[in-house]
């Protein structure tokens, strides 16, 4: 009866994780809509993530907590990797390329969660299983990356970033699961928005600074809001809690969800184009994670 019963609570976390990936799918093509009205990626990052931080202190009613220097180096760390790397490259590669391609190569994520977390955290133990899923998703991020062979330009750099990015999110559900059970999940999201744009707030000097007029256009405010409050504040808090319930390599692989969500999304309200090269690095990276979703489900 209690097995059954943290079935159908686990079976909760799991249609939430779906949720906040519905709202991170969507968020590709307003991050885009925002980036292409001149407001550069790491103002777009520091300005989302200096709200959705208020937001947290608000909720929090201005409790603020040391965690001792070791926690608040981990917490430095989630911030740099979960937020501001994270973020940024993501920002800098929708500049460069179609959203779409970055969709692609950021869903890789799951799996290289899955090979951290084998390494750092003894989720997971390396099988030809594993190794074979990975060829596989890799395949559709290299289709993607280098569809017009190895030269160098921004279609390469942005997918390039993409990766790195996905590279760092992976890093960021790792890292975060040291912190996890000393501290409460909206403790944990606060502290990793705060670092996020300690280490972000910097460079926002090297890029030309958007006129507040911009900024503050009904539109594109409005988007913004939706980006810091929606998919950083609340979607941010939620994820925190489903990894710490359901484990880091099982809500990461929700995340193969994403692309379709942007893909299907960035041609609603983008009216990007879908080509035939997209669809087949799309179908590979979905399948190696889909792969990789099985195995952790029947271990």
């Amino acid at each position: 009866m209690r097995g059954m019963k943290r079935n159908i609570s686990n079976g909760w976390y799991h249609l939430i994780a779906i949720l906040v990936i519905l709202a991170w799918g969507v968020s590709f093509p307003f991050t885009t809509i925002l980036l292409a009205n001149g407001i550069t990626p790491t103002e777009l990052f520091v300005y989302r993530s200096m709200i959705a931080y208020i937001g947290l202190l608000v909720f929090s009613r201005f409790k603020v907590k040391y965690w001792g220097w070791r926690d608040e180096a981990l917490a430095l760390l989630c911030g740099l990797t979960g937020g501001a790397l994270y973020f940024v490259l993501q920002n800098v590669a929708l500049n460069l390329t179609l959203m779409s391609d970055v969709v692609i190569v950021i869903a890789i994520n799951p799996l290289l969660t899955t090979i951290l977390a084998a390494i750092f955290l003894k989720e997971e133990h390396f099988s030809w299983k594993i190794l074979l899923s990975s060829a596989v998703a890799f395949a559709g991020v290299a289709v993607v990356t280098f569809r017009d062979g190895f030269v160098w330009g921004n279609g390469l750099l942005g997918n390039i970033l993409s990766f790195l990015a996905a590279l760092s999110w992976a890093v960021y559900s790792v890292l975060l699961k040291r912190v996890q059970g000393r501290h409460s999940t909206l403790s944990i999201t606060r502290k990793v928005m705060f670092y996020g744009v300690l280490c972000a707030f910097p460079f926002m000097f090297l890029e030309p600074v958007t006129p507040l007029s911009t900024i503050m256009r009904p539109d594109l405010l409005a988007n913004l809001l939706f980006l810091a409050l929606i998919c950083s504040m609340a979607a941010f808090f939620i994820w925190n809690l489903v990894i710490k319930k359901i484990g880091a390599i099982r809500a990461s692989n929700y995340l193969y969800l994403d692309p379709i969500i942007s893909i299907v999304m960035g041609v609603i309200l983008l009216g990007e184009r879908v080509t035939a090269i997209a669809v087949i690095g799309c179908a590979l990276v979905l399948l190696g994670v889909i792969m990789v979703e099985k195995m952790t489900i029947n271990n």
